[in-house]
């Protein structure tokens, strides 16, 4: 049965086959290969790294194939995909086989071998690559691998937002943009279209300021807008109406600015040019701002299109730095890379050839890079030529030939570790067509010699040899076209000089080295001549040499009469014309070796032209031309005429042989012209009636010359300025030039340090009224070189008067007269200056002596210093003590002309100036609590308040004035008395903080002055045990007391005006440089107590005081005189001190007082006598007042008021008792 059932159906089989087997063909031809198991094809592929293939890769692949890897990377990375091996059907338009892939941007379609070994990159962070192959012919497919790369900012453009509300590019939190006085900024930009509308490229701003720092274009032109100031910008660019200075094309732009001149560079197109922005002059630009690209406004749109590398620097860039600004100069401020910026994904795009693009994306087959994408890359890079010769097998035309050899370098070069650009360029190409040039070197041959240039973009600091690219080409050799095989390769690296401009319109095009040449400006058929140097050290670089323009220039008279015609009358010069005019005679003296009279009166006109302008156009220049003067005084032709003298309008020059043997007063003098004379006129000999300045060089000057000196000291060169605004001294605010000036010189050596002084004699431009002048030379070693008025070594002579000064130098150069206008000049001559110098340093140093000898005395003896008078004298003894000794250091620190050090000395003479104020102001402060309150008045931590207020706030005072203006404008050098000082020069500082500082503190002490001696006299006045003679004694005494403890005396300043001022400033000068010590006699030592602590420590033998001597004495004497010691020295630091010991010292006396008086009933006070807590916690022992008042009743009655007055100021009390 079942061999029955078996053989029926293999015979069923065999009889029915053809319904299985169509079966069989249609799930071949329909079911895809995957359903087979070669691999799995449409994947998600998101590893850093890894490989695909086609399917059943090495084999071939199925039929009816339709794969998708997707591959995925992060935000900030592109992937780049590489074949490895591509072998697919090939067909037109790959019609049938193919692979598709889609970086993201654009979607191209591959077949055949076209693909193999090129890489690609995404332009996002995601690529699709399709595959999909028909129902025949099957090939081995593809291998290719994948790798995630991070985003360079510098492979990606930034696509300008038109609108505020649809993104924003802006600088990262993280950076914060400091206060800016000047800048460079570069960026690279393009505009998508040409109609010709407003924009922005960039703006910064802040909360209070809209428009910080903006670039954009309006209505009027081009402009830089800096801290609400607008700068146009149209002449600096070289474009035409309506048309914009950016294309689709990515161009470079640099700006420049700075606020000390306020001008604005621009370098664009490698052309670099200036304009004055004179409203930008120190302007200052705010930190911590907000850096957009784009336009921070609705009202201006942004730029539309795309920014790239987008560099700011806070300091400014020259031409010729800008001209070779290279992608590795990072930005100090910002630079164009990732950390700097928050730029969302939407407004990033990758872009081949990028100028400071890191990697290559490839270009197609056969096309070649072009030096116009590169950008700067050409200028920047390094250039290799590469000479290959192949060998035409096959004979193909030289089209073919040419494009497959273009094909093969791209193709070699792709994923190397250098970054090269194969570009289209030739340097002998002689029809500036942009192809690669193939040459038959003979004809008929099957060689063919091909030149192209290689471009290296150096950003990753690799170094590059050209042999790398000779082995790199030569191992490539096999990827050649079927029919062409490579013969010979060379590879030379070009070594190029780049474009320059030197001087300022010669430009010099970028050549290798060699000889390059110029036609002259302004004298065609001459040329300037520049050669181009290969660099010794390092071959593959190259440098210009300076440039020969001896064929292009003209007569120095010819050149100077021009420069003249420019600045004759009715010509208005600016600050950077009058600088270029300054520059070019520079330049014409400079050259000349001897200058006729001719052209030395030419020259002196050009500079007589320029004196006529504002003293702001001539600040910039001043310090070029007063030099380039006086090298032309030293280069004035004396061979065929001595003297020689040139008079202009506003300058004459005056130049005279000399001999150096000579012992003859030399006399120059130049005074109003008379008939003859059109200007000036001059006298070399015995000097005019009545000059307008005049110069005796005494015999002595020529006195030990040294042999090699006496051979240059053959000339004397005179200039006077008839105007001054070559002279500006920006430090001297206090003082104004008010005379003509004068410059003297011997030869081309330095005088100085001269025996007998160089008399010059300067007339007054305008007379003023409290005439002092100072005699000053011009400086030109100082302030950066730019010049100040020096007085050093110059003194006024005793016969100048209001309308000319005679000045005594000993030194000679540019001399001028300042004059003190301030209103409190001295009107005292030489005599009383003189006096009062040595009074005031004779009594400043008592003062110090005597001030430190008081300050030690309560220091040392613990006794004399329990009470607050004691502790406020101390405090005023130490701010007069350091007063006096600042005061005796200031001049001698003046001398050292260090203006760090002035400024140091002249705020710390303000300080205990101030200090010795207060303190005067707390000691009567102190008196009216001591002798009007009384009671009812009780201040804790008394002493510590009055300390905190008697030096703090004259440290406030001083510290605000120092954080609020400039230090060295506030303090400096003052001319006082004839004497340079450290002090302040700033006048509304000095009326403020000392002046009127003093003012309430004086009115103040005279008011408690009046006080206390109504009370004085009050009580003395219920004294009838003295005689009248007696009372004006010890009234007398205590108002001198009085008058110097609360700085009485100082008020003679407000009394110093107009015809009293010379006998005041005498009072002034000793009372008050001698108060330290009178202080120390009324307040020290004519004390008892002072006196006793003296005898009892500080003397021996007959004179010594016991330790224990006499207590009992002390204290009855105590009630005796306790009346007696206001009246004799009725002081804040006596008043009561003799009570102080009764007091403080109750435990040890009060047996002993007590039974002098014979009161039994308090026999036992000494024994109930308590602690009482001291006001700062300590423990002081003493007897209630009402008790000792009740107990002297019966022995003093009439002194016991004035008793009561003694015990309520003592220290001890005060501590204890609390109102």
């Amino acid at each position: 049965m079942m061999l029955h059932s078996g053989r029926m159906w293999s015979c069923h089989w065999k009889r029915k086959p053809s319904p299985l087997l169509f079966l069989l063909a249609l799930y071949v031809v329909c079911v895809p290969h995957s359903v087979w198991a070669c691999a799995n094809c449409r994947v998600v592929l998101s590893s850093p790294s890894g490989s695909f293939t086609s399917p059943c890769y090495p084999n071939d692949y199925p039929n009816s194939q339709a794969c998708m890897w997707t591959l995925r990377a992060p935000t900030g990375y592109i992937i780049q995909i590489t074949f490895n091996d591509f072998d697919i059907e090939e067909a037109p338009n790959c019609i049938y086989d193919s692979l598709s892939l889609d970086n993201g941007e654009s979607q191209t379609k591959f077949c055949g071998a076209t693909a193999k070994g090129l890489s690609f990159n995404s332009s996002a962070n995601e690529m699709h690559v399709s595959f999909s192959s028909d129902f025949s012919i099957q090939k081995k497919g593809f291998n290719a691998s994948y790798i995630r790369v991070a985003v360079s900012l510098r492979n990606q453009k930034v696509i300008l937002p038109q609108t505020l509300d649809v993104y924003q590019v802006s600088v990262a939190k993280s950076i914060s943009i400091p206060e800016l006085t000047a800048f460079t900024l570069c960026f690279e930009a393009t505009k998508i279209g040409k109609e010709d509308s407003e924009w922005i490229a960039f703006s910064y701003s802040n909360a209070s300021f809209p428009q910080l720092l903006s670039f954009g274009k309006a209505k009027n032109g081009y402009f830089l807008s800096i801290s609400g100031s607008k700068c146009l910008l149209n002449s600096l660019l070289p474009v035409k109406d309506k048309e914009d200075i950016f294309t689709e094309s990515f161009e470079q732009l640099c700006i420049v600015w700075n606020n000390s001149l306020g001008s604005v560079g621009v370098h664009f197109k490698r052309n670099y040019e200036a304009v004055p922005c004179d409203s930008t002059i120190s302007k200052v630009i705010s930190g911590n701002g907000k850096l957009l690209l784009g336009s921070n406004q609705n009202e201006i749109t942004s730029l539309k299109g795309d920014i790239y590398n987008f560099r700011l620097w806070n300091f400014t860039m020259n031409s010729k730095i800008l001209s070779n600004l290279s992608c590795n100069v990072k930005g100090n401020v910002v630079d164009w890379q990732n950390d700097f910026w928050n730029i969302p994904t939407l407004a990033l795009k990758a872009e081949s050839n990028l100028s400071c693009g890191s990697y290559l994306i490839p270009l197609p087959a056969a096309e070649l890079a072009n030096c116009v994408d590169l950008g700067t890359l050409c200028q920047d890079g390094i250039i290799y030529r590469i000479s290959i010769v192949i060998q035409n097998i096959l004979r193909h035309p030289e089209v073919k030939v040419q494009s497959k050899v273009a094909e093969w370098l791209n193709s070699t070069f792709q994923n190397w570790n250098y970054t090269v650009y194969v570009v289209n360029i030739s340097f002998h190409l002689s029809t500036g067509e942009d192809k690669i040039k193939v040459k038959r070197s003979i004809k008929d041959d099957q060689r063919l010699a091909i030149w192209a240039l290689l471009v290296y973009n150096i950003t990753n600091n690799l170094n590059l040899e050209g042999r790398a690219i000779k082995q790199k080409l030569l191992k490539n050799n096999e990827s050649l076209d079927d029919g062409l095989r490579l013969a010979t390769v060379n590879v030379k690296q070009l070594v190029f000089c780049s474009a320059d401009e030197d001087p300022k319109g010669y430009k010099w095009d970028s050549i290798e080295p060699s000889e390059h040449k110029l036609e002259c400006l302004g004298k065609p058929g001459s040329f300037a001549l520049r050669t181009c140097y290969h660099n010794p050290v390092n071959k593959s670089l190259a440098y210009w040499g300076p440039p020969d323009l001896s064929n292009c220039s003209r007569e120095a008279n010819e050149v100077a009469n021009e420069i003249l015609n420019l600045t004759s009358d009715g010509q208005i010069l600016s600050s950077a014309n009058i600088t270029n005019i300054v520059e070019q005679v520079k330049r014409i003296v400079n050259k000349e070796e001897n200058i006729d009279r001719t052209l030395g009166s030419t020259i002196m006109n050009i500079f007589s032209n320029i004196l006529t302008s504002s003293d702001k156009d001539l600040r910039d220049s001043s310090s070029e031309a007063l030099k380039t003067i006086d090298e032309l005084a030293f280069k004035i032709d004396l061979n065929s005429t001595s003297p020689v003298n040139i008079t202009t309008r506003n300058l004459a020059l005056g130049v005279s042989s000399l001999s150096p043997g000579t012992s003859e007063i030399l006399n120059f003098s130049i005074g109003l012209p008379s008939i003859n004379e059109p200007y000036f006129q001059m006298d070399f000999e015995s000097g005019q009636m009545d000059p307008l300045a005049s110069v005796i060089l005494p015999p002595s000057l020529f006195k030990n010359l040294s042999q090699e000196y006496s051979v240059l000291v053959k000339r004397a060169q005179f200039t006077f300025f008839n105007k001054t605004g070559l002279f500006q001294d920006a430090k001297a605010k206090k003082n104004t030039l008010v005379s003509y000036v004068m410059a003297c010189s011997i030869g081309n050596i330095t005088v100085q340090n001269l025996k007998d002084p160089v008399q010059i004699k300067i007339k007054h431009t305008r007379n003023q009224t409290g005439h002092h002048p100072i005699c000053a030379f011009w400086d030109l070693n100082k302030n950066g070189s730019s010049g100040f008025w020096n007085t050093s070594g110059c003194t006024v002579h005793t016969d100048s008067d209001v309308s000319e000064t005679i000045c005594l130098c000993n030194h000679l150069t540019h001399f001028g007269v300042l004059m003190d206008l301030s209103g409190a000049a001295s009107q005292m001559n030489a005599q009383n200056t003189k006096i009062l110098t040595f009074i005031s340093y004779i009594g400043c140093g008592l003062s110090a002596i005597f001030s430190a000898v008081t300050l030690l005395t309560y220091v040392a003896f613990e006794k004399l210093r329990r009470d607050y008078p004691s502790k406020i004298l101390m405090n005023l003894s130490t701010a007069l003590l350091f007063l006096n000794l600042v005061f005796l250091l200031d001049g001698w620190v003046t001398s050292f002309h260090v203006e760090g050090l002035c400024t140091a000395i002249a705020a710390l003479m303000h300080f205990f100036l101030l200090a010795t104020f207060t303190w005067m102001g707390l000691e009567a402060i102190h008196m009216y609590i001591a002798l009007v309150k009384v009671f009812n008045t009780y201040i804790r931590r008394y002493i510590l308040k009055f300390c905190i207020l008697g030096w703090g706030l004259p440290a406030l005072v001083v510290s605000v004035v120092l954080a609020s203006r400039n230090q060295t404008v506030v303090y400096g050098k003052t001319k006082e008395q004839g004497d340079e000082l450290c002090w302040i020069q700033d006048k509304v500082v000095f009326y403020v903080t000392c002046a009127g500082y003093f003012g309430v503190m004086f009115f103040l002490n005279f008011a408690m002055f009046i006080v206390v001696m109504v009370q004085i006299c009050g009580r003395n006045g219920k004294r009838t045990n003295r005689t009248l003679r007696e009372e004006v004694l010890r009234n007398l005494r205590s108002v001198v007391s009085l008058t110097f403890l609360l700085g009485m005396t100082w008020g003679f300043a407000f009394l110093a005006w107009e015809h009293l001022y010379v006998p005041f400033m005498y009072l002034f000068s000793i009372f008050n440089s001698l108060q330290g010590l009178f202080i120390f006699i009324f307040h020290c030592a004519l004390k008892e107590n002072v006196q006793k602590q003296w005898r009892r420590h500080l003397c021996c033998g007959r004179f010594r005081l016991a330790d224990n001597s006499d207590w009992s004495k002390t204290a009855t004497n105590i009630i005796k005189k306790s009346s007696d010691n206001l009246g004799k020295s009725l002081s804040s630091s006596s008043i009561g001190s003799n009570s102080t010991y009764l007091t403080s010292k109750s435990k040890s006396s009060s047996t002993t007082y007590f039974k002098r008086n014979s009161h039994t009933d308090n026999a036992s006070l000494d024994k109930s006598s308590s602690k009482l807590p001291h006001a700062d916690g300590e423990q002081t022992s003493i007897i209630p007042v009402h008790q000792v008042i009740d107990k002297v009743k019966g022995y003093c009655n009439a002194h016991s008021d004035n008793f009561y007055k003694n015990i309520i100021m003592s220290d001890t009390f005060s501590h204890s008792t609390k109102f």
